[in-house]
């Protein structure tokens, strides 16, 4: 066993000169001549590389992940996401366009935001995703993986856990969204919000038509008729709407910006308590309520854009609607493990044979 001094010893290096000597057998060295190392072959050898090198290096740009995860690179990566903000990432993602399609998301729902990025991917709209990560892990996950897709609004919240309905951290988690949509809209962009606990069937902008100022779906499974009236439902037994906020489309107009506004208040003042677990859903149907005469609101097809409730749980309904559905909602479950095996005994888990279609890949 070598002594622990040796371990350490830093190995001797040959003088410069015997670096281009060669050993004979007879045991005299004879120095290379410069020909011999600079032959056609060598020469050759360079001159590929060096096309190589000219024909991949405009691919690596700034925003390039091929160093992202070695020593200084990783972190000097991690810092440019920890200072990239919310205005550049809305102008990189709506650079074709003046819309944007944006979830929240934090790190253990990383597989459900893979899931349903696989079914935009398939609809041609992922360029237009922005995800608003809820923790760093997600910003960098994102961003490693798919360079300026994700931006972290800060403050971020506390340490992420996949927390459950009805508990302060789901609050906290969703009462920062009309913030988020509310700065998106000042910016001058159309945004779509999504939970990513949905999945695209088909593609909801051909539904999206007209210049309303607010889009939505209802959240109640009593079957409506094909063609139903396109307003705001009357209220329910609590004196309000049962509208999602899971999925809300606008245009940057003042009366977009006045149902955002009107959320944020409504939030403050009903703040999560053990006695009262409050989520972000009750404050934005109130919202509308209260600036319907003044907004122009649009309810989306309930054929196209149904509650999970009714999608679900009423197989006669989704026969006879059979080819409409275009938004599926996972909802009306609780836990994560529920929704998981819900979406893979309707086929709808699609991460597990079809990650390859995601920008993300296979997240692991």
């Amino acid at each position: 066993m070598p002594s622990t001094s040796s371990l350490h010893q830093r190995s001797l290096h040959k003088p410069y000169n015997l670096l281009f000597s060669k050993s004979s057998t007879d045991g005299h060295s004879k120095p290379y001549s410069f020909s011999m190392i600079f032959n056609r072959t060598t020469f050759l050898l360079l001159l590929a590389l060096l096309i190589i090198l000219g024909v991949f290096s405009p691919w690596i740009g700034d925003r390039s992940t091929f160093f992202s995860y070695s020593g200084n690179s990783r972190l000097s990566l991690e810092a440019k996401w920890r200072g990239y903000t919310l205005p550049e990432a809305v102008a990189y993602v709506a650079k074709n366009g003046s819309t944007v399609i944006v979830c929240a998301v934090s790190q253990p729902y990383l597989p459900f935001l893979n899931n349903w990025l696989i079914s935009i991917v398939r609809q041609k709209h992922h360029e237009k995703v922005l995800v608003i990560a809820e923790d760093y892990a997600t910003l960098y996950t994102v961003n490693g993986r798919w360079p300026g897709h994700a931006v972290l609004i800060p403050p971020a919240p506390d340490a992420q856990v996949a927390h459950k309905f009805g508990s302060q951290g789901f609050f906290n988690f969703t009462s920062r969204r009309p913030r988020h949509l509310l700065q998106i809209l000042e910016l001058g962009y159309s945004v779509m919000y999504n939970d990513v606990d949905m999945v695209w069937l088909a593609d909801p902008f051909p539904y999206l038509k007209g210049n309303h100022d607010v889009y939505f779906m209802d959240d109640m499974t009593a079957v409506k008729p094909l063609g139903h009236p396109n307003v705001l439902p009357p209220p329910g037994k609590k004196g309000r709407t049962y509208i999602c906020s899971c999925m809300i489309y606008m245009h940057p107009t003042p009366g977009a910006k006045l149902v955002m506004k009107k959320w944020i208040e409504e939030l403050q003042s009903q703040p999560w308590s053990k006695a009262k677990k409050a989520n972000d859903q009750p404050a934005f149907n109130w919202a509308l309520n209260k600036t319907a005469g003044q907004v122009d609101l649009y309810l989306l097809p309930q054929a196209a854009f149904p509650t999970g409730g009714l999608y679900f749980k009423n197989q006669t309904w989704v026969e006879e609607t059979k080819g409409k559905h275009v938004i599926i909602h996972n909802n009306y479950i609780l836990g994560f493990e529920k929704k998981i095996k819900r979406f893979h005994d309707y086929g709808l888990w699609l991460v597990d044979d079809h990650a390859s279609e995601s920008p993300l890949g296979r997240l692991q």
